[in-house]
């Protein structure tokens, strides 16, 4: 087995330039799958991450300007969201809609525990906002806002808990049950909340009602948010959107064709069309993966052809020195298994090497505005077996072609082999 070993390093050491030909051509394939395999999860897992933060059956609508002249009103008109429309969501489409709600705005709030304070957005919520956006919402301590804080306007908040972790550091007191200022109205706190990602979201959340009423906004609200039940296809969606858009444009006096009026961001719509574009890019990332892989194949191959090629006349002096033709084939397979081995293993480590590396320069990354933020890119990375299972297939395919033509090559007679050029 040394002599064996020793015989396999010698090979090597006069061949370097044609080991290092086959060795890159399997790094090559190896690493190209991987990498590959790597950027196509990015995109996926953000996909998925972004998906599991909010109801896929969920739909929320910002108002918008008109772009068409309705009724004697001109273009250009601000829409202004009220009571009134969410009360229309909730009632004129019992098949479609459950848990309707709405957000009301008050930014740059100063709240404050002793000298300590935060300056953030309050938002006025239904307690069906924990369902619509739950990845915005995990609860850590106390509850979330209920139907009775709504009803009698309790002056109650939720805090993110690095908001909590500012105003209540020094104190060390614990914040639920204590009593904050925000905007120079005492409000107790009666949660801490994440959000996904634990990004440090500086809202705090307090009752639709309250905040409509201490904060002077009448009955006007910022957006509504809704999930939705019956709708399992893009047409049932798209219809239920022309239906609601008609519905809202009574009460505020738009074209009911009027697209720029209003804005519907369907998240089931969205989510299924994401996955058919994920679907698709997975397939293709595949096909271009084996593709490459492949081409790495080939290339081992046909290297592995031109060697055996090469050394037929070595074979005709071993057999004629009396070598038999298994040697000479496991001399073959064991030389073209190390040099696959090594560096297929060499491309795989490189490929995850870049996979991690990216992961960790641009992993998580995310793009948005103060309403809306979605991740785009994360956890770029392949699955081990995955890897171990190609780089496998190169083995096997670098040994494959080695073991037929040595094989033809030993089976000839010695005078024959030492006559080959």
């Amino acid at each position: 087995m040394i002599d064996l070993w020793q015989e396999i390093y010698s090979t090597i050491k006069r061949n370097k330039m044609r080991t290092i030909l086959t060795g890159f051509a399997v790094s090559w394939g190896i690493f190209m799958l991987i990498v590959l395999l790597g950027a196509g999860n990015g995109l996926i897992h953000a996909f998925e991450e972004t998906s599991s933060q909010r109801a896929a059956n969920s739909i929320r609508v910002w108002p918008g300007w008109t772009s068409k002249p309705f009724n004697g009103l001109k273009e250009g008109r601000r829409i202004q969201f009220t009571n009134k429309d969410l009360a229309v969501t909730s009632r004129q489409f019992p098949d479609n809609v459950m848990y309707a709600g709405a957000v009301v705005q008050q930014s740059n709030t100063n709240v404050s525990f002793g000298q300590e304070y935060v300056n953030l957005s309050l938002l006025g919520i239904y307690p069906s906002f924990a369902k619509v956006e739950p990845g915005r919402t995990n609860m850590i301590q106390g509850r979330f806002i209920n139907q009775i804080d709504i009803d009698q306007r309790r002056k109650v908040i939720l805090l993110h808990k690095k908001t909590a972790e500012i105003v209540f550091g020094k104190s060390k007191a614990d914040p639920v049950g204590q009593f904050v200022n925000a905007g120079g109205v005492s409000f107790q706190v009666v949660g801490i909340y994440k959000d996904q990602g634990d990004s440090g979201s500086r809202d705090a959340f307090i009752p639709f009602t309250t905040l409509q009423t201490i904060y002077n906004k009448g009955d006007k609200l910022n957006n509504m948010l809704f999930m939705t039940k019956g709708l399992k296809t893009e047409e049932d969606n798209k219809e239920f959107e022309k239906q609601y858009r008609r519905a809202i444009s009574v009460n505020q006096r738009f074209d009911p064709e009027d697209d720029g009026a209003i804005w519907i961001w369907n998240r089931l719509t969205q989510n299924l069309q994401q996955q058919s574009a994920s679907d698709v890019l997975r397939i293709a990332i595949w096909v271009i993966g084996v593709f490459t892989l492949l081409s790495g194949i080939v290339g081992v191959s046909n290297i592995m052809l031109i060697t055996v090629k090469e050394r037929t006349r070595e074979f005709g002096i071993r057999k004629a020195l009396g070598a038999k033709p298994a040697s000479i084939l496991w001399l073959i397979i064991v030389e073209s298994v190390v040099i696959t081995t090594i560096f297929g293993y060499i491309g795989m480590v490189a490929g995850i090497g870049v996979t991690e590396f990216a992961n960790t320069v641009i992993g998580n990354q995310s793009m948005g505005n103060d309403n809306w933020s979605e991740t785009v890119f994360t956890n770029p990375t392949v699955d081990l077996s995955i890897a171990i299972q190609a780089t496998l297939a190169l083995v096997i395919a670098g040994t494959l072609a080695g073991f037929f033509p040595a094989r033809k090559a030993v089976s000839i007679r010695p005078i024959e082999a030492l006559r080959a050029d």
